[in-house]
């Protein structure tokens, strides 16, 4: 038998953990920057359009589950597109492929405001969702490889905390530029954070040290996937992560509306002006990337997922304040459960050597588009009432999966990384 200091595989690992980028030095918060930069800006440009679905259904004269298609679309692509990217990125390197994709959002962002039907508007979100995904689909791969196993968590968190930034900026940002201006141009207005970005990504983020290129072989594929879907902790993850963006693009998708309506009779401003709660989310994956260093994974997870289905209860009042309290709570609880799930992907798929990070976001994003189409089609036949039953019975759900992987071993080959 081969022990654990001549196996090449756990010399990898262990060298890797030795050379990982740690929490507080000079490279960890460069990497971090630049990623939060990418994230900030990809998902300003990806979740701006939920802020404007009223203005786009209006003027295309379509319904509030077809205008959604405006973000099922890009996000459909972007989930299609995170497994064949990962690939591409074994081969040529992370850096380069989200490089090239925080360009290639730049470019494209610039052009969907001038889409002259509500056609080529999706069509071009579409390509937008394609560029995106070559960021979404290897920023995890590239923290799991360059972080120190004790950092991961909190880098992770970072990460997830500038996703929530960026989206709360792209929304509050759009849905305040369309109270006083056409949605075309304050998609532009957004699209704009991009180019920003892809100016402080390139020069901030550091080659890879710990990537070793892979050739692209088709034929290698089964082996990466059987280790990647067969393990039962990683697919309830991705479970999570399919049911947890499902629930939370389908509360803000369509709350707009009901705020919008004659029973509350806000201003669109005033509505865009509530995703300034993604600030909350922020610092909530934040806080549960720190708490699983001090718990594990296992212990935060399920937790996080009760916050945000007590959100969906207290949503169902019709006083905006209480309203308000429960979108807190199920935006604290979406991304302490995104934080958690990815970071934990992350380390269990770093040990099996199996392509855990896209396989997550395939399944995440295709929640996004799936879920939030679907909760449109529930919110026209149901309004908030019927809808809120949909969304707690997707959050109860979290919750099982999330207590049933409470006795799940960990990797043997480190158990610390994945506790």
């Amino acid at each position: 038998m081969i022990s654990a200091s001549e196996n090449p595989i756990t010399r990898e690992l262990v060298a890797a953990d030795e050379v990982g980028h740690r929490r507080g030095t000079r490279e960890f918060r460069r990497v971090n920057l630049a990623l939060v930069a990418g994230a900030c800006a990809t998902f300003a440009v990806l979740y701006s359009m939920q802020a404007l679905f009223p203005a786009v259904g209006r003027q295309f004269g379509v319904s509030p589950a077809i205008a959604s298609l405006t973000l099922s679309v890009p996000t459909a692509v972007l989930a299609l597109s995170t497994i064949p990217l990962a690939a591409v990125s074994k081969t040529h390197g992370r850096t380069k492929v989200m490089s090239i994709s925080i360009v290639a959002t730049a470019v494209i962002g610039l052009a969907v405001p001038f889409a002259p039907s509500f056609a080529v508007l999706l069509v071009l979100r579409g390509l937008e969702g394609c560029a995106l995904a070559g960021l979404q689909a290897t920023a995890m791969s590239y923290l799991s490889e360059e972080l120190h196993h004790s950092s991961l968590g909190s880098g992770m968190g970072l990460y997830v905390a500038g996703t929530a930034f960026g989206g709360m900026l792209g929304r509050t940002l759009a849905g305040a530029v369309v109270d006083f201006a056409s949605w075309r141009v304050a998609l532009a207005t957004v699209s704009v954070l991009s180019v920003f970005a892809a100016v402080v990504f390139i020069p901030t983020i550091l080659p890879s040290r710990n990537f070793r290129p892979v050739p692209l072989r088709f034929a290698a594929a089964p082996g990466s996937g059987s280790r990647t879907f067969s393990d039962r902790g990683l697919t309830a993850l991705y479970v999570i992560g399919f049911l947890d963006m499902a629930g939370f693009v389908t509360v803000y998708n369509y709350l707009g509306y009901r705020l919008l309506s004659p029973e509350f009779g806000l201003s669109q401003a005033l509505v865009g002006a509530l995703f300034v709660i993604y600030v909350t989310g922020a610092g909530a994956s934040t806080v549960a990337g720190r708490l699983v260093g001090v718990f594990s994974y296992r212990a935060v997870l399920w937790p996080s997922a009760l916050v945000a289905l007590a959100g969906v209860v207290l949503m169902l009042s019709s006083h905006v304040a209480v309203i308000v309290i429960g979108l807190v709570l199920v935006t604290i609880g979406f991304f302490a459960t995104h934080s958690v799930a990815s970071g934990w992907v992350g380390a269990r798929s770093g040990q099996l050597r199996g392509s855990g990070p896209a396989a997550y976001l395939f399944c995440y994003y295709l929640g996004s588009s799936i879920g939030g189409t679907v909760g449109g089609v529930w919110y026209g036949r149901s309004g908030w009432n019927g809808l809120s039953i949909y969304l707690a019975v997707i959050f109860a759900a979290i919750i099982a999966v999330g207590v049933s992987l409470r006795h799940l071993r960990p990797i043997a080959s480190s158990p610390v990384a994945d506790r």
